[in-house]
């Protein structure tokens, strides 16, 4: 969820207008509009502003996401892992049909 929807979330739950919002957060609604269709970026404190001012409460969680590097590792672990189920030589005869030749009885 980005901040505009956040911010129009918050508000839409607490059933209040931009006007109301914008009074309660002390600022005007132009710029809570802008802020609700992405048009400006609230600071995180204005954000927090706007989501107590709706009766809402702000908690913010890190997680770590592994980089690009970290999966594609992962990836390359699990294809060398599957690689080693297979048998390490080749039989030297493979007793398929060639194309285009009829299997002698």
């Amino acid at each position: 969820m980005d901040t505009a929807q956040l911010i129009r979330s918050v508000r839409t739950t607490a059933r209040l207008s931009l006007r109301e919002l914008a009074a309660r957060a002390g600022t005007s609604h132009a710029t809570l509009s802008a802020y609700e269709h992405g048009a400006k970026s609230p600071t995180a404190t204005t954000v927090d502003r706007i989501v107590r001012a709706s009766g809402c409460s702000t908690e913010i969680a890190l997680t770590h996401r592994p980089a690009p590097a970290e999966r594609r590792g992962d990836e390359l672990r699990a294809v060398l892992d599957l690689a080693g189920q297979f048998p390490a030589r080749h039989r030297p005869h493979l007793d398929l049909p060639v194309f285009g030749r009829k299997a002698s009885p």
